[in-house]
Protein backbone atom coordinates (compact mmCIF):
# COMPACT_ATOMS: atom_id res chain seq x y z
CA UNK A 1 0.00 0.00 0.00
CA UNK A 2 2.70 2.46 1.02
CA UNK A 3 4.72 1.62 -2.06
CA UNK A 4 1.73 2.34 -4.29
CA UNK A 5 1.15 5.70 -2.57
CA UNK A 6 4.77 6.73 -3.05
CA UNK A 7 4.67 5.73 -6.71
CA UNK A 8 1.45 7.77 -7.18
CA UNK A 9 2.98 10.81 -5.48
CA UNK A 10 6.06 10.71 -7.73
CA UNK A 11 3.81 10.41 -10.76
CA UNK A 12 1.78 13.47 -9.71
CA UNK A 13 4.56 15.91 -8.76
CA UNK A 14 7.47 14.70 -10.86
CA UNK A 15 8.23 14.46 -14.50
CA UNK A 16 7.54 17.00 -17.21
CA UNK A 17 5.28 20.03 -17.23
CA UNK A 18 2.61 18.15 -19.23
CA UNK A 19 -0.85 18.16 -17.81
CA UNK A 20 -1.97 15.31 -15.58
CA UNK A 21 -5.52 14.00 -15.38
CA UNK A 22 -6.72 12.17 -12.33
CA UNK A 23 -9.89 10.11 -12.65
CA UNK A 24 -11.74 9.30 -9.43
CA UNK A 25 -14.08 6.30 -9.56
CA UNK A 26 -16.26 5.22 -6.64
CA UNK A 27 -16.30 1.45 -6.79
CA UNK A 28 -19.54 -0.30 -5.95
CA UNK A 29 -21.66 2.78 -6.61
CA UNK A 30 -23.46 4.17 -9.64
CA UNK A 31 -21.89 7.59 -9.27
CA UNK A 32 -20.16 8.83 -12.38
CA UNK A 33 -16.39 9.18 -12.34
CA UNK A 34 -14.77 12.57 -11.77
CA UNK A 35 -11.78 13.98 -13.62
CA UNK A 36 -9.21 16.50 -12.31
CA UNK A 37 -6.65 18.08 -14.60
CA UNK A 38 -3.54 19.91 -13.26
CA UNK A 39 0.11 20.59 -13.95
CA UNK A 40 2.78 19.00 -11.68
CA UNK A 41 4.47 22.38 -11.26
CA UNK A 42 1.32 23.87 -9.76
CA UNK A 43 0.94 20.95 -7.40
CA UNK A 44 4.54 21.38 -6.21
CA UNK A 45 3.92 25.09 -5.57
CA UNK A 46 0.82 24.27 -3.53
CA UNK A 47 2.68 21.67 -1.44
CA UNK A 48 5.59 24.04 -0.76
CA UNK A 49 3.13 26.76 0.25
CA UNK A 50 1.37 24.43 2.67
CA UNK A 51 4.70 23.42 4.27
CA UNK A 52 5.81 27.04 4.63
CA UNK A 53 2.48 28.03 6.16
CA UNK A 54 2.68 25.16 8.63
CA UNK A 55 6.22 26.12 9.59
CA UNK A 56 5.29 29.76 10.16
CA UNK A 57 2.27 28.83 12.26
CA UNK A 58 4.28 26.43 14.42
CA UNK A 59 7.08 29.00 14.90
CA UNK A 60 4.53 31.63 15.94
CA UNK A 61 2.57 29.42 18.30
CA UNK A 62 5.40 27.43 19.91
CA UNK A 63 6.77 30.38 22.01
CA UNK A 64 3.35 30.60 23.67
CA UNK A 65 3.46 26.97 24.78
CA UNK A 66 5.83 24.91 26.95
CA UNK A 67 7.42 23.71 23.71
CA UNK A 68 9.35 27.00 23.53
CA UNK A 69 12.02 25.42 25.74
CA UNK A 70 12.82 23.06 22.84
CA UNK A 71 13.53 25.88 20.38
CA UNK A 72 17.32 26.28 19.94
CA UNK A 73 18.48 29.71 21.08
CA UNK A 74 15.18 30.71 22.68
CA UNK A 75 15.56 32.07 26.24
CA UNK A 76 12.68 32.64 28.61
CA UNK A 77 12.83 35.54 31.11
CA UNK A 78 13.67 33.03 33.83
CA UNK A 79 16.51 31.62 31.75
CA UNK A 80 17.82 35.12 31.05
CA UNK A 81 17.77 35.93 34.77
CA UNK A 82 19.57 32.67 35.59
CA UNK A 83 22.14 33.40 32.89
CA UNK A 84 22.84 36.84 34.37
CA UNK A 85 23.19 35.36 37.86
CA UNK A 86 25.56 32.67 36.60
CA UNK A 87 27.65 35.31 34.84
CA UNK A 88 27.89 37.36 38.04
CA UNK A 89 28.81 34.31 40.07
CA UNK A 90 31.45 33.30 37.52
CA UNK A 91 32.99 36.78 37.68
CA UNK A 92 33.03 36.61 41.46
CA UNK A 93 34.50 33.11 41.36
CA UNK A 94 37.24 34.25 38.96
CA UNK A 95 38.18 37.07 41.33
CA UNK A 96 38.24 34.71 44.31
CA UNK A 97 40.23 32.13 42.35
CA UNK A 98 42.79 34.73 41.28
CA UNK A 99 43.25 35.85 44.88
CA UNK A 100 43.47 32.25 46.06
CA UNK A 101 46.05 31.37 43.40
CA UNK A 102 48.16 34.35 44.44
CA UNK A 103 47.92 33.24 48.04
CA UNK A 104 48.95 29.67 47.18
CA UNK A 105 51.73 30.90 44.91
CA UNK A 106 53.23 32.96 47.72
CA UNK A 107 52.82 30.05 50.09
CA UNK A 108 54.65 27.72 47.67
CA UNK A 109 57.50 30.20 47.38
CA UNK A 110 57.78 30.36 51.14
CA UNK A 111 57.65 26.60 51.61
CA UNK A 112 60.11 25.84 48.80
CA UNK A 113 62.64 28.43 49.94
CA UNK A 114 62.37 30.62 46.87
CA UNK A 115 61.07 33.55 48.94
CA UNK A 116 63.59 35.08 51.31
CA UNK A 117 61.61 35.84 54.46
CA UNK A 118 61.20 34.61 57.99
CA UNK A 119 58.66 32.09 56.71
CA UNK A 120 61.14 30.56 54.26
CA UNK A 121 62.73 28.57 57.08
CA UNK A 122 60.20 25.78 56.61
CA UNK A 123 62.15 24.54 53.59
CA UNK A 124 65.40 24.41 55.48
CA UNK A 125 63.77 21.95 57.84
CA UNK A 126 63.68 19.35 55.07
CA UNK A 127 67.45 19.21 54.90
CA UNK A 128 67.58 17.93 58.46
CA UNK A 129 66.17 14.65 57.15
CA UNK A 130 69.16 14.26 54.80
CA UNK A 131 71.13 11.13 55.77
CA UNK A 132 74.42 12.87 54.93
CA UNK A 133 76.46 14.73 57.56
CA UNK A 134 76.43 17.99 55.66
CA UNK A 135 76.66 20.95 58.05
CA UNK A 136 73.96 23.45 57.24
CA UNK A 137 74.50 27.18 57.62
CA UNK A 138 72.89 28.55 60.73
CA UNK A 139 69.68 30.45 59.89
CA UNK A 140 70.10 34.13 60.63
CA UNK A 141 66.71 34.38 62.31
CA UNK A 142 66.76 31.11 64.18
CA UNK A 143 66.33 32.87 67.53
CA UNK A 144 62.87 34.02 66.42
CA UNK A 145 61.73 30.43 66.22
CA UNK A 146 63.22 29.07 69.43
CA UNK A 147 60.42 27.57 71.48
CA UNK A 148 58.38 29.10 72.85
CA UNK A 149 58.31 31.65 70.05
CA UNK A 150 54.68 32.32 71.01
CA UNK A 151 53.99 30.32 74.19
CA UNK A 152 50.44 29.16 74.82
CA UNK A 153 50.26 31.04 78.12
CA UNK A 154 50.66 34.43 76.45
CA UNK A 155 48.57 33.84 73.34
CA UNK A 156 45.49 36.08 73.46
CA UNK A 157 42.23 34.31 72.73
CA UNK A 158 41.29 36.87 70.08
CA UNK A 159 44.62 36.76 68.22
CA UNK A 160 44.11 37.91 64.64
CA UNK A 161 45.09 35.71 61.71
CA UNK A 162 48.35 36.43 59.85
CA UNK A 163 48.53 38.11 56.48
CA UNK A 164 48.64 34.73 54.77
CA UNK A 165 45.26 33.71 56.22
CA UNK A 166 42.22 34.16 53.96
CA UNK A 167 39.66 35.77 56.34
CA UNK A 168 36.65 34.62 54.33
CA UNK A 169 37.64 30.97 54.83
CA UNK A 170 38.62 31.25 58.49
CA UNK A 171 35.62 33.27 59.64
CA UNK A 172 33.59 30.23 60.74
CA UNK A 173 36.44 28.10 62.08
CA UNK A 174 36.76 27.15 65.72
CA UNK A 175 39.99 28.08 67.47
CA UNK A 176 42.68 25.42 67.42
CA UNK A 177 42.42 23.46 70.66
CA UNK A 178 45.90 22.99 72.12
CA UNK A 179 47.44 20.78 73.26
CA UNK A 180 46.15 18.43 70.57
CA UNK A 181 46.49 14.74 69.87
CA UNK A 182 49.46 13.82 67.70
CA UNK A 183 48.68 13.44 63.98
CA UNK A 184 50.04 9.86 63.98
CA UNK A 185 50.93 7.19 66.49
CA UNK A 186 54.67 6.71 66.78
CA UNK A 187 57.78 8.03 68.47
CA UNK A 188 59.87 11.11 67.86
CA UNK A 189 63.18 10.43 66.10
CA UNK A 190 64.24 14.03 65.47
CA UNK A 191 63.06 16.94 67.55
CA UNK A 192 62.62 20.64 66.91
CA UNK A 193 65.93 22.51 66.56
CA UNK A 194 65.78 26.09 65.31
CA UNK A 195 69.57 26.53 65.35
CA UNK A 196 70.07 23.77 62.75
CA UNK A 197 67.00 24.73 60.77
CA UNK A 198 64.85 21.75 61.74
CA UNK A 199 61.57 23.56 62.41
CA UNK A 200 59.60 20.36 62.95
CA UNK A 201 59.49 17.01 64.67
CA UNK A 202 59.90 13.70 62.87
CA UNK A 203 57.54 10.99 64.07
CA UNK A 204 58.52 7.48 63.04
CA UNK A 205 55.49 5.39 62.14
CA UNK A 206 54.65 2.45 59.92
CA UNK A 207 53.96 3.21 56.26
CA UNK A 208 50.22 3.20 55.64
CA UNK A 209 49.29 4.83 58.94
CA UNK A 210 46.47 7.37 58.81
CA UNK A 211 47.71 10.95 59.23
CA UNK A 212 45.05 12.98 61.02
CA UNK A 213 44.48 16.71 61.22
CA UNK A 214 45.21 18.35 64.58
CA UNK A 215 42.28 20.78 64.28
CA UNK A 216 39.59 22.35 62.12
CA UNK A 217 40.86 24.19 59.06
CA UNK A 218 41.15 24.48 55.31
CA UNK A 219 43.64 22.71 53.06
CA UNK A 220 45.80 25.40 51.42
CA UNK A 221 48.41 23.12 49.83
CA UNK A 222 48.22 19.50 48.69
CA UNK A 223 50.86 18.50 46.19
CA UNK A 224 54.19 16.82 45.56
CA UNK A 225 57.39 18.62 46.57
CA UNK A 226 60.90 17.50 45.73
CA UNK A 227 62.17 17.42 49.30
CA UNK A 228 58.98 16.70 51.24
CA UNK A 229 57.25 14.28 48.87
CA UNK A 230 53.49 14.28 49.17
CA UNK A 231 52.85 17.31 51.35
CA UNK A 232 49.62 18.71 52.73
CA UNK A 233 49.22 21.98 54.64
CA UNK A 234 46.20 23.08 56.68
CA UNK A 235 45.36 26.65 57.66
CA UNK A 236 43.71 26.95 61.07
CA UNK A 237 42.16 29.86 62.93
CA UNK A 238 44.22 32.32 64.96
CA UNK A 239 47.15 32.24 62.55
CA UNK A 240 48.10 28.57 62.94
CA UNK A 241 49.41 26.52 60.03
CA UNK A 242 50.13 22.78 60.25
CA UNK A 243 52.37 20.97 57.73
CA UNK A 244 52.47 17.20 57.06
CA UNK A 245 55.24 15.83 54.79
CA UNK A 246 56.63 12.56 53.35
CA UNK A 247 53.19 10.98 52.90
CA UNK A 248 52.51 8.07 50.60
CA UNK A 249 49.10 9.36 49.50
CA UNK A 250 47.07 12.53 50.01
CA UNK A 251 43.36 12.21 50.82
CA UNK A 252 42.36 15.87 50.54
CA UNK A 253 42.57 18.60 47.94
CA UNK A 254 43.18 22.33 48.11
CA UNK A 255 40.19 24.28 49.52
CA UNK A 256 38.75 21.21 51.30
CA UNK A 257 37.49 21.95 54.79
CA UNK A 258 38.74 19.44 57.35
CA UNK A 259 37.82 18.73 60.95
CA UNK A 260 39.88 17.77 63.94
CA UNK A 261 41.11 14.16 63.73
CA UNK A 262 39.94 13.85 60.13
CA UNK A 263 42.21 11.82 57.87
CA UNK A 264 44.47 13.94 55.65
CA UNK A 265 46.92 11.46 54.18
CA UNK A 266 48.50 8.01 54.39
CA UNK A 267 52.00 8.05 55.88
CA UNK A 268 54.94 6.89 53.82
CA UNK A 269 58.48 7.67 52.79
CA UNK A 270 58.11 10.00 49.80
CA UNK A 271 60.46 12.83 48.90
CA UNK A 272 64.21 13.03 48.46
CA UNK A 273 65.21 14.01 52.02
CA UNK A 274 63.97 11.10 54.09
CA UNK A 275 65.60 8.13 55.78
CA UNK A 276 62.57 5.93 56.34
CA UNK A 277 58.80 5.94 56.88
CA UNK A 278 57.91 8.87 59.11
CA UNK A 279 55.85 12.03 59.34
CA UNK A 280 57.61 15.37 59.22
CA UNK A 281 55.26 17.67 61.14
CA UNK A 282 55.56 21.44 61.39
CA UNK A 283 53.44 23.93 63.33
CA UNK A 284 53.55 27.64 62.56
CA UNK A 285 51.84 30.60 64.19
CA UNK A 286 51.78 34.06 62.66
CA UNK A 287 54.92 33.29 60.66
CA UNK A 288 56.91 31.79 63.54
CA UNK A 289 57.78 28.11 63.79
CA UNK A 290 56.61 26.43 66.99
CA UNK A 291 58.03 23.34 68.66
CA UNK A 292 55.24 20.85 67.90
CA UNK A 293 56.33 18.64 70.78
CA UNK A 294 55.09 21.21 73.28
CA UNK A 295 51.68 21.36 71.65
CA UNK A 296 50.98 17.65 71.11
CA UNK A 297 49.85 14.89 73.47
CA UNK A 298 51.00 11.29 73.47
CA UNK A 299 54.57 11.81 72.22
Amino acid sequence: MLKNLLSLFRSLVGGTHARRTVIVVDRGTAKPSREYTFRPRHLRIVLIGVLLTYTVVVAAVAPLTPLRALIPGYLTPEMLQNTRMIALRMASLEDSLAAHEMYLSNLRLILTGELDSTLAASVISNTADNPTDTVLPEPQNWQDHVHPALPITVMPANMTAPQLSPPALLRNLESLQLPALAPVDGFVTHGFDARTGHFAIDIATEAGTMVRCIGDGYVVFADWTYTGGHTIIVQHANGFLSVYKHNEQLLKQVADRVSVREGLAISGNSGEFTTGPHLHFELWNNGLAQDPGAYLLGL
